[in-house]
């Protein structure tokens, strides 16, 4: 994967109705996606040189995503409110150029308001996985 903009990283939360029914979070300028696997330590006694054995398939499988910006539309910061005080599950696409697509269903863990007194008001929300994700390569 060639270097790319960080800006160029899309977090769309899902409208509830049409699977095609995304909308972009508004004025994101940060974001980080994890993906991570817990794994299953099935080492023994009788382990090679009692070397750690791990069991394929076994673990747990998360996403965490983070991001931070400034508010532009009142309509997707309305959409994650909702969420948040809801503590629904909703879907969400994040979008990397060049890497891929992950989608499914992500709950609203942290939400985070702050603003300078000379400055803008700003965001900061944070997803965990909630469910079965998908991943299409770009």
């Amino acid at each position: 994967m060639a270097a790319q903009r960080g800006k160029d990283i899309l977090l769309k939360i899902g409208d509830g109705g049409s699977p095609e029914g995304f909308e972009t979070v508004a004025g994101l300028r940060a974001r980080t996606i994890a993906l991570n696997a817990r794994t299953v330590d099935v080492t023994d006694s009788d382990s090679a040189g009692r070397w750690r054995e791990l069991l394929a398939g076994a673990g747990v499988r998360s996403a965490e995503v983070r991001g931070q910006g400034v508010f532009r539309d009142a309509e997707s910061d309305a959409r994650m409110r909702e969420a948040f005080f809801d503590q629904a599950a909703r879907r969400w696409r994040l979008i990397v150029p060049d890497f891929g697509t992950i989608e499914g269903p992500f709950q609203i863990t942290q939400l985070e308001y702050a603003g300078e007194h000379e400055g803008e008001a700003s965001f900061s929300v944070g997803l965990e996985s909630a469910g079965e994700l998908t991943f299409e390569v770009a």
